[in-house]
């Protein structure tokens, strides 16, 4: 996807690095990256998160710092009524240069190094480090470095997923911007419809052939391949959260026959919907 330019710097002034919160009714798609380090920590909410070719699903907890240069976005559920809350940590390049050549600090170098995909962090430490990070925004002067680089230091001893593949080359500039955000806005709010590459196509006056080229070289994906991945999601949380039959939930979010929604459900969770609902591994 084409991402969005951020201005970090304009927002930092004379700041060494912005820690703050961020409380929205939703998280919007969003698809922007920015020169600066990004370290996100969802206190609140759910949905879908894009970062590089990586699209998974987040919820309350959700860890994770991307490098310089990354697009992302997180984007909540349409089902979503609840705030959306995020703490959020973003710093440059130079102002990290001052310590990483510190041999103390060798470990944080290699995880800003391993950042450049982007990086999600899972087990019983996250929980502790989020607790530190949530008392960042409130820090200032020498407590406020110090209470960065000891959250660094503990994550780069934590387990951690890359996010991005190895060859994922991000696009960036504002030529495409506005075309495929309208597009992936569009599909957000009408995954559980039926969807077609024409329809998408017209939003950006684009004939068929012509936009399959364009969303696949963009994403990385064919657009029923991201379309599909929206409704997954949305099907996930529902075999969570409601007692509704499959296919009740497989129809309702746009899947026209059980065999198809099977079929795709496996490939993209690996399990069939029973043995998900019941948090039985095939």
């Amino acid at each position: 996807m084409k991402p969005k330019l951020e201005k970090i710097t304009e927002k930092k002034g004379r700041h060494s690095f912005l820690a703050f919160e961020l409380q929205l009714t939703r998280f919007d798609f969003f698809w922007h990256y920015h020169p600066e380090y990004e370290l996100t920590l969802i206190t609140e909410g759910r949905g879908r998160r894009l970062v590089g070719d990586s699209h998974e699903s987040f919820e309350d907890g959700d860890l994770v710092l991307m490098g310089p240069g990354l697009p992302h976005t997180w984007v909540s559920d349409d089902s979503q009524q609840e705030r959306m809350t995020a703490v959020v940590v973003q710093f440059s390049d130079h102002f990290m240069e001052r310590f990483t050549e510190l041999e103390e600090l060798s470990t944080i170098n290699k995880l800003l190094a391993q950042a450049r995909q982007g990086i999600a962090f899972s087990g019983e430490k996250s929980a502790a480090i989020a607790e530190h990070l949530k008392l960042l925004p409130q820090k200032t002067g020498v407590d406020k470095i110090t209470g960065l680089l000891q959250i660094l230091g503990a994550l780069a001893q934590m387990n951690h997923t890359a996010l991005a593949s190895p060859f994922y080359q991000p696009l960036k500039g504002n030529e495409n911007e506005n075309r495929i955000n309208k597009v992936c806005q569009y599909v957000q709010k009408h995954a559980t419809e039926k969807l077609t590459i024409q329809k998408a196509a017209s939003l950006i006056h684009l004939s068929p052939g012509a936009f399959c080229k364009f969303f696949k070289r963009i994403t990385g994906k064919t657009f029923s391949d991201y379309v599909n991945d929206i409704r997954i999601a949305h099907v996930c949380h529902q075999l969570m959260t409601t007692d509704k039959q499959i296919a009740e939930i497989a129809y309702g979010n746009g899947f026209e026959t059980l065999t198809y929604f099977h079929r795709v459900f496996l490939k993209k969770t690996g399990k069939r919907p029973r043995a998900f609902r019941e948090g039985i591994v095939i």
